[in-house]
């Protein structure tokens, strides 16, 4: 097994496959351990939080996160998630008019105020979902795209299966109360990962601080937006059984933060508890960019061919989520399967990359071959398996 260790620049983590240098395996015993201190997470006066890094996915502090909790206007962030899938398929576009049904005019709560019979385009209810949280946009919405609430409720359910949100259950578009309609904080945050990361030419709507129809102009309900310049989204919620909930983004130079606060006791709570996680973040963490997608990270010998070595890397991009000041740390070790032999086709895993921090493994991802490698002709692969003989042999006496 191949092993190479590389020191990660605690200048620029940007590492690409020209910055790798081939060294002996490190003892984890003589890596210097300084003594960087972090406090423990902020304790919040709410039910339930987190505070996860959006690129990396790193859960930086949560309490009772996976409890399963009403989300009250939260919901509208699946709503508006399927709307904006659905855009980028191109099954709908921005200028679409919708109709509005009577159903979607009579539902209570929150409004943006279209009327029956009105003709409204899709970015027009799209933001009064995001902005204003309205109910008649969202059932209008959910009507336009499965033909009902009910249907595009099951359309809710599935994409949160498919997203991985385990402890999510939606019965409405809008978050009104249901006996069986919840979520959690950390369902929350993965769906906000997807919608910061999937769809980001719409993500500009979650930091409108106001949005205006038919006259009447409303105010988006997340403080923050105001108090936090890096703060540009995403959704607030209410009602009497969930108390006062806010889902937040922030981004400060690289690294971006999402967080989640459900069943605090004011508006005015729910903002600085939120703001009291994001600040933890930015405060004791970084991002780091440590990989991109497709960077040749080695190229090993393969056997059997019609070439001799191939391209190996990693087909995500690597980020990872560190205490700060601690990046000169790292390094990544490559772990290549022994005696690669053709054919191969691109994205066949040969092997681990993992990232350490000291004496541990902080990272994994799988090295893929990047590029095709047909088997070689007949008289190639005779000798190519003379030479392995002999290369094995060598390498027998050496070990």
């Amino acid at each position: 097994m191949s092993v190479l260790n590389t020191l990660f620049s605690s200048a620029r983590l940007c590492v690409l496959a020209a910055a790798l240098v081939i060294t002996p395996s490190v003892d984890a015993q003589e890596v210097p351990q300084p003594q960087t201190l972090i406090p423990a997470p902020p304790q919040l006066a709410a039910k339930s939080w987190i505070l996860m890094d959006a690129d990396s996915g790193e859960v930086l502090a949560e309490h009772e996160a996976d409890k399963r909790l009403p989300p009250a206007s939260l919901t509208k962030l699946m709503t508006a998630y399927l709307v904006e899938r659905e855009l980028d398929r191109g099954s709908i576009a921005l200028d679409d008019q919708v109709s509005i049904s009577e159903n979607a005019w009579r539902t209570g709560g929150s409004k943006m105020f279209v009327e029956v019979g009105d003709q409204v385009a899709v970015e027009d209810l799209l933001h009064g979902i995001v902005i204003v949280s309205g109910n008649d946009a969202s059932v209008a919405m959910a009507e336009h795209l499965a033909g009902g609430e009910a249907p595009f409720a099951d359309l809710m359910n599935q994409h949160a299966a498919r997203l991985g949100m385990n402890n999510s259950n939606f019965e409405n578009p809008t978050g009104l109360p249901g006996e069986n309609h919840y979520s959690s904080a950390r369902d929350m945050a993965l769906l906000t990962q997807h919608i910061v990361n999937d769809y980001p030419e719409h993500y500009a709507i979650y930091s409108q601080r106001s949005f205006t129809y038919g006259g009447i102009e409303q105010p988006n309900r997340n403080r923050l937006l105001w108090r936090d310049p890096s703060v540009d989204g995403l959704k607030t919620g209410w009602t009497s059984e969930a108390g006062y909930c806010l889902v937040s983004s922030a981004k400060r130079d690289d690294m971006r933060l999402i967080s989640v606060v459900m069943g605090t006791d004011s508006e005015e709570a729910r903002a600085q508890e939120t703001q009291k996680l994001l600040s933890y973040g930015f405060r004791f963490f970084e991002t780091m960019n440590l990989y991109d997608r497709g960077a040749v990270l080695a190229t090993p010998r393969v056997w059997g061919g019609d070439i001799n070595e191939v391209r190996v890397g990693v087909d995500e991009k690597v980020t990872m989520t560190l205490p700060r000041n601690r990046s000169d740390e790292l390094r990544a070790r490559l772990n290549l399967n022994a005696d690669l032999q053709a054919p191969l086709t691109v994205g066949d895993e040969v092997g681990t990359l993992e990232i350490h921090m000291g004496d541990r493994v902080v990272g994994e991802r799988r090295l893929v071959a990047l590029e095709d490698v047909e088997e070689g002709g007949f008289f190639k692969k005779l000798l190519d398996q003379v030479r392995r003989f002999f290369s094995n042999l060598i390498s027998d006496f050496t070990d």
